[in-house]
Parts: structure tokens; sequence; C-alpha cells
């Protein structure tokens, strides 16, 4: 087997996209990272994790939750208020750092990744990385195998991957997994969380200091 670092590629895509205050580099608590680590240890030697995004500053949080409903509301002009939040909460959580419900990626236990080949080139999913539509769902291929069997293998390939090494998917998007944090501890019957959200200073895409909250 290929040594796991060499399997392991880190590609934040918000400081690509250049939103304000993103990260340069990719931040996971320790037992999310080593999860991942076991994770890729599963995984046939050919393929490869692409990692996107772990720990979300806030101001990241907010500045995506304000875009995904601004571009919901201009899809869907007849929509109420309410039904553009609901629409909206689907794909990115509410920017809290309330001890209840923290945002999963305020946590640093949530985690958005892709498979690659060898090379760390994307493989075929079904949709990218953050589209916001139904077959962004996990199980869509599933129920619509004939669509696109790739998708299938490789969605299959990755939640077995991820969910034994004690991750929980989140079911609208097949690239969002949790441990730790308060909706991993809701969807895997855990009675609490180990990780709650975490304030970030940050200057120039870097991680200058932190605190938890």
């Amino acid at each position: 087997m290929k040594p796991i670092k060499s399997r392991l590629f880190i590609r934040s895509s918000y400081y690509e996209q250049k939103i304000p205050n993103s990260l340069q580099s990719i931040y996971l608590r320790q037992g999310t990272t080593e999860r991942l680590h076991e994770a890729l240890a599963n995984l046939p030697e050919s393929y490869s994790f692409i990692v996107y995004d772990g720990y979300r500053p806030l101001q990241v949080q907010q500045f995506l939750f304000d875009q995904v409903q601004q571009e919901i509301a201009l899809v869907n002009p007849s929509w109420s208020e309410e039904q553009v939040q609901k629409e909206t909460l689907k794909y990115v959580a509410y920017p809290s750092i309330e001890k209840g419900y923290p945002a999963p990626h305020l946590t640093g236990g949530a985690i958005d990744l892709t498979l690659g080949d060898s090379e760390g080139n994307p493989l075929d999913l079904g949709t990218d990385f953050d589209e916001t539509n139904a077959k962004s769902a996990t199980a869509y291929f599933e129920e619509h195998a004939d669509e696109n069997p790739e998708a299938v293998k490789n969605r299959r390939m990755l939640f077995n991957c991820m969910t034994y090494a004690g991750f929980e998917n989140y079911s609208e998007e097949w690239w969002h997994y949790d441990f730790g944090n308060v909706t991993w501890a809701r969807r895997a019957h855990e009675p609490t969380a180990f990780y709650g959200a975490i304030i970030a200073t940050i200057e120039k895409n870097e991680l200058k200091g932190y605190r938890y909250k």
C-alpha cells in the first residue's frame, strides 16, 4: 500500500475562491484527523482523498450562509423568506456558535472531501462539491443508478470508508462528514458531543490564534 500521506491531497476550496477570512490551510480536531487517516488506510491504494474544508471560521460560515440564501432567493423569486431559509439550511448551517448547536464546521469536527485518483485528480461523484441541488444528496444515485453508475460506485466507496472509521454523513451532501460535534452525536445516538465551537483570530488567511467557546 502507498504511504498514507501520498494519498491525501489538501485543496482549501474557500481560500481558492478568495472568500474573506478563509484559511489557506485546513485544520481539524485531533480525533477527526486520526479517523480521517483510518478511513484513508481502508481506501483502495489506487484512490486518494481530496480535502476541501475542515475548520471554518465564523466569518466564513456567515459569508457562505448569506451567499447561498441570496442564490436560492434569486432562483425562486416567489418563495417566502421562510421557504428560502429552509432550503438554505439544507446546504449550509446557520452561523451559530451556541453551545447547544454550533455550526458543524465551526467545531473542527466536520470535514468536506471527495475521492481522487492516485495523482489527486477528482473522480466523478455525480455533482461538484458544494452544488446545491437534489443530486447532491448522498443517496440520490442509489435511487437513480442508471443516471451515473460511476457516481454510485464512488459515493459508496467514500461513504463506507468514512463511516467505518467512525464518521457520520450529512444526507443532503455526499461530501460532508462529522465526528465529535453535536451533529455527529445526534446521528450516532451518542449522549454528548466532544467538540464545541472554536473562535479564531485570522490574519492574511492564516490562523493566528483561537479559543474554545
